[in-house]
């Protein structure tokens, strides 16, 4: 994990302290990097490094075992569990081929029996054999609980960005039982080539409401705040230890009408292996996306239609991913 967190940020990202009892200014705040690009960092938000640290471990080692082995916790047609490199594809326009990474699926534990398992994307997780990975699901399943706490805290924030209340996306369809998915990612030792159309990870902007990212020391995501431009310009975004790197989805750009907006990024690889953990928080499948109360005018009516979020995450998968029936 790279430099200390209070050490100062990246330039030209934005640093939201967590421990601020100043909410109005970190809200604005939130709302100046929402505005500018998409991206900022999340510190002093309370998760201690030995976790971060735990999670890393317990990534790698997964990642270290045999192809075999791993494949005997391939993802389910929930999205839960393990996908081989190459498996996705985010950039199909520019890539000759599927990202240089492999990733594992976690989503929120739902038994079999629970009626919310017939929501899409829900139901039980995959996990690992505890005989070869033991502890593994406890690390995971500690951490999902609090990466949630904190993207709620930050869901906050931008909620008053927005002139909103605090609480408006508390709501039981939205994220107080959201599709919050956990997914560790580790990208082989390649050297990316655009000009090849090779990357670590293809050009793309995330779906829901908002990803925390965590990553080790190895460099490597870029990001493009002018995506409708003909040239696009990349910038770097480096870790900084302890924090959160976070950046809004396309589905928050759907409710703003288009206020804040999604950011593209994309990961090169320079001949080292990477690890990052991505948290997406995202709505539960029913809550339907409709243009915020606070992001329209008679001047500036909305500019989408509503959409169950559900719906819109299914066709966004299949369009970036391997089919949900899909087998190895």
């Amino acid at each position: 994990m790279a430099v200390s967190a209070d050490s100062g940020s990246d330039k030209g990202l934005i640093a939201i302290d967590l421990s601020c009892c100043d909410l109005a200014h970190s809200a604005s705040l939130v709302r100046q990097a929402c505005l500018d690009g998409g991206f900022f960092y999340v510190i002093n938000h309370g998760i201690r490094q030995e976790l971060f640290e735990e999670l890393f471990d317990r990534s790698r080692t997964f990642f270290q075992l045999p192809l075999e082995e791993k494949m005997k916790a391939l993802k389910n047609e929930n999205f839960r569990g393990y996908t081989p490199l190459m498996d996705q594809m985010l950039d199909p326009s520019k890539q000759t081929k599927g990202d240089c990474k492999e990733g594992y699926y976690i989503g929120v534990e739902v038994a079999k029996d629970d009626p919310r398992a017939t929501k899409p994307f829900s139901g039980p997780n995959v996990w690992p054999s505890a005989d070869i990975l033991p502890g593994w699901r406890q690390t995971m399943e500690k951490y999902h609980q609090e990466a949630l706490s904190v993207g709620r805290r930050v869901a906050r924030l931008i909620a008053l960005a927005l002139n909103l209340e605090a609480d408006f996306f508390d709501k039981p369809e939205i994220l107080e039982e959201p599709n919050a998915i956990l997914r560790l990612l580790h990208y082989v030792d390649e050297i990316s080539k655009p000009e090849l159309g090779i990357y670590g990870a293809g050009a793309h902007s995330d779906f829901g409401l908002l990803t925390l990212l965590v990553t080790d020391e190895v460099s490597g995501l870029q990001i493009c705040k002018n995506k409708d431009a003909e040239l696009q310009i990349w910038e770097d975004v480096h870790p900084l230890r302890g924090a959160f790197i976070v950046n809004i989805g396309d589905m928050l750009e759907r409710w703003t009408n288009g206020i804040f907006r999604s950011t593209l990024h994309r990961v090169l690889l320079f001949g080292q292996e990477r690890y990052s953990v991505a948290y997406f928080l995202e709505p539960g499948p029913d809550c339907l996306v409709e243009c915020l109360p606070t992001c329209h005018s008679e001047s500036n009516p909305p500019k989408h239609f509503p959409v169950k979020y559900g719906d819109y995450l299914a066709q966004r998968f299949k369009d970036t991913g391997s089919d949900l029936s899909s087998s190895y």
